[in-house]
């Protein structure tokens, strides 16, 4: 048991260096809110193997396999020149109520290149430390069974560093359909600095947001504060491939943020 005393100094620590307590839900297209029900996340158990067993609303991972993280490293004699590269693999299948399904693969390529500087002895380096280039691919194939020929591409890329033009882009792909998607976050505008807001993407059809997900709930107890919006008044499988790339989505961010209750 915590003494109430205890309680109130974690309180005041938190305040005093800005931390928002409470999670705020991620900013939102006007009308995606008034056409679309903010559906609750649930996370279940990850067994050995296999991705989180996400569900929402009418939709749920049903199967899946979760493939070993593969790193390789290399640098020149000094250690003064690094180059990184990673993998990860991992599919499921995404289910609802009709029942239908969606299969879906996924992987992520990062490579990061750095220049680091040269301890000459104890104290003295020379040289700093400079992040040359930072690139993170993320791709995901999804089809469904009722249409197998008709198939769609989730594709999410950002490059940082001294060497790259430091940008991201995102999209889903499907026949005569492109899907554009942008981060989000709970900040208001520009000037509004919460030190963690909720984080999430938008999607957006010809203008028009057809869904969104929050896969950081922001505050000081912010994990796992996922929630999903997905606009009423689409079709069944334009919901379903939605759904299948919103959770590919949450289950690559899950490796960034720690999921708890």
């Amino acid at each position: 048991m915590i003494a109430p005393g205890y309680k109130a100094t974690a309180f005041s620590f938190l305040v005093a260096f800005g931390l928002n307590i409470h999670a705020q839900n991620i900013i939102i297209n006007d009308e995606l809110a008034s056409r679309a029900e903010p559906l609750k996340v649930k996370m279940g158990s990850q067994g050995f193997g296999k991705i989180w067993k996400w569900k929402f609303g009418e939709y749920a991972v049903v199967e899946s396999k979760n493939g070993w993280s593969k790193t390789t490293y290399k640098s020149n004699f000094f250690n003064t020149k690094t180059d990184v590269t990673s993998s990860h693999k991992f599919s499921f299948t995404l289910c609802n109520d009709i029942p239908d399904s969606a299969f879906v693969n996924a992987a992520t390529d990062i490579e990061i290149k750095t220049i680091q500087g040269f301890e000459l002895f104890a104290g003295f380096t020379i040289g700093d430390d400079v992040l040359l280039s930072e690139n993170h691919n993320f791709t995901a194939s999804i089809t469904i069974n009722s249409d197998t020929s008709d198939s769609w591409y989730l594709i999410m890329n950002s490059e940082a560093g001294s060497e790259s033009s430091n940008t991201e882009t995102a999209i889903l792909l499907g026949n005569e359909h492109e899907i554009l998607i942008f981060p989000t976050s709970s900040n208001i505008n520009d000037s509004d600095k919460r030190m963690l807001p909720a984080l999430g993407f938008e999607l957006y059809e010809k203008d028009q947001a057809c869904a969104a997900v929050q896969y950081y709930g922001g505050g000081a107890f912010g994990l796992n504060k996922n929630i999903v919006w997905i606009r009423k008044d689409l079709d069944h499988k334009k919901k379903l491939i939605l759904a299948a790339a919103v959770t590919s989505i949450l289950q690559q961010q899950s490796d960034n943020y720690t999921p708890i209750e």
